[in-house]
């Protein structure tokens, strides 16, 4: 495998931003080694604010003029760097033992809490913890669980009388007694394929009392879905995408033109109220109804008006939700990522034509936009700035900021094809009035391969790409203007989670393979980067045929540094393992009561465990039946709570 190579690239002069609005400026793009074909730097972006309402109904009818097929508009077709076209976002991550260590003496017992990619900017999971309870949401029903009785002492249904709550994912935060519990009204599937291209779901959010018996103190609901949320101080920040409410005729009978002629002329018609989303808003009885006005309304360079992006604020010590104080811009984003200060939303920057089964973005096309917002401070984000990087991002481990610069990691090229041409590259951009201005590229990573898995460690990152092997790179980013590669190994099978430990080491949780690239089952790897020029594996445990959501849902791994306890997610049940020094062993498997369980014979298999904690001594293992407190030292069951 080729090293790396390294590239700096040249600013320019930008004019400052206000909230909102901007300029485009293009610097100088980065000149390519010698030697080699790396796609150079893209112009950096900004956003543009509209004047008036009708400045922004004729941006947003030309755009989706342009955009739409015989069949409605392409907003919902599958595109690089969305998690569907990936297998899967981490979505959500990994839960780990409470960075620090001992909780303060009168707040209960030491517990596992939300390994969030960020210190500071908390994300939401299907449980949440304290010490004093676990909180879990599930079939749109909240519990409560005091661990220390092993009982639930608190449940409240969420749906209400609208059962399609129930059937979709929730998920929750959760800030002293307050618990705001996330979830999506399922659409009507027949009617949005019918009447329009993609069917136009709600985006609902409940605020619950824990202070007492478990009691809604208000509801949102906004046209859209939720991408993801962060929790940073008192205020929750909640991204949602809605796509324009344009009913397209059905015609069965005409042409392609026919049919782009009539979707052409429902654009023509539709209001600017079409592309804004609506929202709704209850405290007790009342009921309050709102949309996304046109002052709080910017756009991209390039946009094709087949997607909204909007962030809500909520200040969870209120007594309601209120109206979110919403900010939208006219862009996609599949990927959040959030520090303490700062809410990033990257996607695939639409095309300059939409081609109707295309599956294959050109290179042009592979383009990531990324929208930087200030979230320092309580109330609406500020945007800060905008810029665009070459390729597509796995997830939001690909992206971190760090010591004033934002570092992007990204697959360029062809991946599918025999001549695959992809090769991957890490970026790091600075700040410049309203754009985020490349400084400096290290690339050449993984010819022919794509990224697996990717993880900053303050000026150190780790990526993982893999076609028939996996090479794990390590790279120094202390220069900004000068990142490079410091170290590779090559190993057989990929890594799709990297978490840190202790000492220099590094865990990997993926899939082990042959040396054609074939996968052979779930593997977890124990490296050594102490070294950065010599990373090695110091050991692995590999179980045959299986596999492990942990690769694409980090928040189903868990590890307790202080016992080197790791509760590794195994097709339906929990294996425990332990690391200790340069060793991997194991403890014993977790697993929950099958579906027709009578204590002698299952008939069914177990209820697949989605998340596991640690509260004291004792683990915690979730999944729709219920939970299970197991010994983490020995795969004991302790006691059961059923929640069905």
């Amino acid at each position: 495998m080729t090293r790396g190579t390294k590239a700096a690239a040249a600013g320019s002069t930008l004019v400052v931003l206000a909230l909102l609005a901007g300029s485009m400026a293009a610097p100088e793009p980065a000149p390519p080694a010698p030697g080699r074909s790396e796609p150079p730097m893209v112009p950096v972006a900004s956003l543009v604010s509209f004047d008036s309402c009708a400045e922004a109904l004729a941006e947003l009818r030309a755009a989706a003029t342009e955009s739409v097929g015989p069949y409605g508009l392409d907003g919902g077709s599958m595109r690089l760097g969305d998690r569907a076209a990936l297998g899967g976002e981490s979505a959500a991550r990994a839960l780990a033992f409470a960075e620090g260590g001992a909780t303060p003496p009168d707040a209960g017992p030491e517990y596992s809490t939300t390994n969030n990619h960020e210190a500071g900017a908390d994300e939401p999971d299907l449980v949440k913890t304290d010490g004093r309870r676990i909180v879990t949401v599930t079939g749109g029903v909240l519990r409560v669980v005091d661990p220390a009785t092993r009982r639930i002492t608190g449940k409240i249904t969420l749906a209400g009388d609208d059962q399609s709550l129930g059937w979709g994912m929730q998920r929750l935060l959760l800030l002293g007694d307050r618990a705001l519990v996330l979830a999506e009204d399922m659409p009507d599937a027949a009617v949005g394929w019918a009447r329009t291209s993609r069917p136009a779901g709600t985006a609902r959010l409940v605020l619950v009392d824990l202070a007492g018996p478990p009691r809604v103190l208000g509801t949102y609901r906004i046209q859209g879905g939720t991408v993801d949320a962060r929790l940073t101080g008192e205020t929750a920040r909640v991204v949602v995408r809605s796509v324009p409410q344009l009913w397209f005729p059905l015609d069965p009978g005409g042409s392609d033109r026919e049919r782009v002629e009539g979707n052409r002329a429902t654009i023509s018609e539709a209001g600017v109220e079409a592309w804004l989303p609506e929202y709704e808003w209850t405290t007790g009885k009342e009921r309050h109804t709102g949309r996304v006005g046109c002052d709080q309304l910017s756009r991209p360079e390039r946009m094709t008006g087949t997607s909204m992006l909007t962030v809500l604020s909520f200040d969870l010590t209120a007594n309601q939700l209120g109206d979110g104080d919403p900010v939208s811009v006219a862009a996609d984003a599949s990927t959040v990522y959030g520090t303490a200060t700062s809410l990033y939303l990257a996607g695939q920057r639409p095309g300059r034509a939409i081609k109707p089964n295309r599956w294959r973005p050109a290179m042009d096309d592979q383009v990531t936009e990324i929208f930087q917002f200030d979230v320092g401070s309580p109330g609406r984000p500020r945007y800060l700035a905008a810029g665009l990087v070459p390729g597509w991002l796995i997830n939001q481990y690909a992206l971190s900021e760090w010591a004033g610069h934002l570092r992007v990691a990204t697959t360029s090229g062809d991946v599918w094809g025999e001549g695959r041409t992809s090769e991957s590259t890490v970026r790091v951009l600075r700040r410049e009035g309203g754009s985020l201005v490349p400084t400096g590229m290290v690339g050449g990573l993984g010819r022919g391969e794509r990224i697996y898995s990717v993880r900053y460690l303050g000026p150190v990152a780790y990526v993982v790409t893999f076609r028939q092997t996996d090479p794990l790179y390590s790279l120094d980013l202390t220069d900004p203007a000068a990142p490079r590669v410091t170290g590779e190994l090559k190993i057989t099978g990929y890594s799709g989670y990297l978490h840190p430990l202790p000492d220099g080491r590094l865990l990997g949780v993926g899939q082990e393979a042959d040396r054609q690239g074939r996968v052979k089952g779930v593997q977890m790897s124990l490296f050594d980067v102490r070294d950065p020029a010599l990373p090695t594996r110091l050991d692995q445990w590999h179980l045959p045929g299986a596999w492990s959501n942990a690769e694409f849902d980090p928040h189903a791994f868990l590890y307790q540094p202080d016992t080197g306890l790791v509760a590794l997610p195994v097709e339906a049940g929990i294996r425990l393992l332990r690391v200790t020094g340069d060793t991997i062993s194991e403890i014993g498997k977790v697993n929950h009561p099958g579906r027709h369980d009578n204590g002698r014979q299952r008939w069914e298999p177990s209820w697949p465990i989605l998340r596991s904690l640690v509260i004291g001594d004792v683990l915690w293992t979730v999944s729709d039946a219920g939970l299970l407190a197991s010994d983490p030292a020995t795969a004991r069951r302790l006691g059961w709570v059923a929640t069905t």
